[in-house]
């Protein structure tokens, strides 16, 4: 009881119940708790920009070899075209074999307002995406810094200095996510009391399918990726399993990212792949996202009786290749991607938009949860792939999944005995 009591993992599937329970017999007090899921996920933003500096830095620093820190960034940004693409491929395929949008009545459904989304279609530019994308600022900042600093010969006293904030930060990060269960909590009791589960009936087939698209793209595509360096999936996902509840709560991979790159590191990832991969993957390489917004491209055309020649479906692939990378860093920047790949190809009425919003919330949470996924297997694969991964510790962490769930714990009475010392 000891033990089950003191896991976090408990904790925040407690959680998670409470809030859903709460939004569905007190939508208004359930509302209210929005602050909590917010206010937690605000305070982990504050960490993540400081640890992917940190860890990039120290990262390139340590690894010494420019050309290999050269030849990760770009195995890493290929792998991220090829897989978003499989993803992309594999919405489209099974968004045309199951049909949600058959039977779907537009006028029978309630509509959100898409004039915020609709205003920006042609507003969006790449300068525009890096300048509003602060975690790739913060990326560019670190890899500069980094390498001029793996050049400079009087380093060790910055490395000391870099080495020391990082353990703190991270020390300190350990202490905040104590209150992931309350984060967790106010997420899911705002989104059932908002939205109610009797929004999801007339959707639910886009939403089951949706899900189900995310389940096959985990075990299939990605299973497959793991699985060429014979590491199990499902070892994987218990090993984050902390994680994968805390963004099923709070519908944001944001508020896993510093953990998820801190576990990586313990099962055997080097830090320098983990502090290039990672961060970079936030940009480019959500799986989750791309296969909803060919998804959902495929469910408008299917809701308004559009019929989609080969031809409109290798475009609306063609442009989603392009458009889905800037589908992040921006609140509300998924939805307007969709308005531009619905601008773009010209035959589904922008309007259909506004099916989406009401299910929007629900559905982020699969996006989510397949994205952080997505960015972990990509750092396995290329931990390996450059010969970067240490399999015992691989082995040692799969086999001792609850002792890495008292790391919090274990870091809080470590940083109270130094706060004692001080």
């Amino acid at each position: 009881m000891k033990k089950l009591f003191t896991n976090l993992t408990f904790w925040v599937l407690t959680a998670i119940t409470a809030g859903a329970l709460l939004g569905h017999y007190d939508s208004d007090t359930a509302i209210k708790m929005d602050v909590l899921g917010k206010g937690f996920i605000s305070i982990v933003k504050l960490f993540i920009n400081p640890i992917i500096f940190l860890t990039i830095t120290l990262g390139i620093i340590g690894m010494g070899d420019l050309k290999k820190v050269g030849k990760v960034g770009a195995k890493a940004l290929l792998y991220f075209e090829v897989v978003t693409t499989m993803a992309l491929i594999v919405g489209v395929i099974v968004a045309n074999i199951l049909r949600p949008g058959d039977g779907v009545v537009a006028t029978n459904l309630q509509k959100g307002d898409i004039s915020v989304y609709a205003s920006k279609v042609h507003d969006f530019s790449w300068l525009q995406f890096f300048l509003d994308n602060i975690t790739l600022q913060v990326l560019v900042v670190s890899l500069v810094l980094g390498t001029v600093l793996s050049k400079y010969s009087g380093k060790e006293i910055i490395v000391k200095w870099l080495s020391f904030a990082s353990k703190y930060v991270f020390k300190a990060l350990h202490i905040v996510m104590i209150f992931a269960p309350i984060g967790a909590f106010g997420g899911m009791a705002f989104t059932i009391g908002k939205y109610g589960i009797h929004t999801l009936l007339p959707l639910a087939k886009l939403m089951g399918t949706v899900y189900l698209t995310m389940a096959i793209f985990i075990f299939g595509v990605l299973g497959l990726i793991l699985r060429t360096y014979k590491i199990s999936m499902w070892g994987y996902l218990k090993y984050i399993r902390e994680e994968l509840l805390i963004v099923l709560g709070t519908s944001s991979s944001e508020a896993a990212l510093p953990s998820v790159m801190e576990k990586l590191e313990r099962m055997g990832c080097s830090k320098p792949v983990v502090g290039l991969v990672i961060p970079a993957g936030y940009s480019f390489n959500l799986d989750g996202t791309t296969i909803y917004l060919s998804m959902a491209t495929i469910f408008l055309a299917q809701v308004f009786n559009v019929h989609l020649t080969a031809g409109q479906i290798l475009s609306v692939i063609g442009i989603l290749m392009v458009t889905s990378k800037g589908a992040a860093g921006v609140t509300g920047s998924g939805f307007v991607v969709l308005a531009s790949t619905l601008t773009a190809i010209k035959v589904i009425p922008l309007e259909g938009l506004a099916l989406l919003l009401g299910v929007d919330r629900f559905m982020s949470e699969a996006r989510a949860i397949t994205n952080i996924i997505g960015n972990g297997v990509a750092t396995i694969w290329l931990a390996n792939n450059e010969k970067e991964f240490d399999r015992d510790k691989m082995n040692y962490a799969f086999a001792n999944v609850r002792e890495t769930e008292n790391i919090v714990t274990d870091n809080l009475t470590d940083a109270t005995q130094e706060a004692r010392k001080l």
